[in-house]
């Protein structure tokens, strides 16, 4: 055998992930606040409760 058989590239093995740190990310991510939708049907529902002359 040539010597440049006799070597093995050894390439280290990376560390293992955590797995507890993908589902805390993903249950941080994303605003507080409510979506545009909810938002949108509150100001009709005020606007509909404001014409129809509810002193609420």
């Amino acid at each position: 055998m040539t010597s440049a058989r006799k070597h093995k590239l050894r390439i280290p093995a990376p560390q293992p992930r955590n797995p507890l740190v993908a589902p805390a990310a993903r249950r941080k991510a994303g605003s507080h606040r409510k979506g545009e939708r909810s938002e949108r049907q509150a100001a009709a529902r005020e606007l509909r409760r404001h014409l129809k002359g509810d002193p609420n």
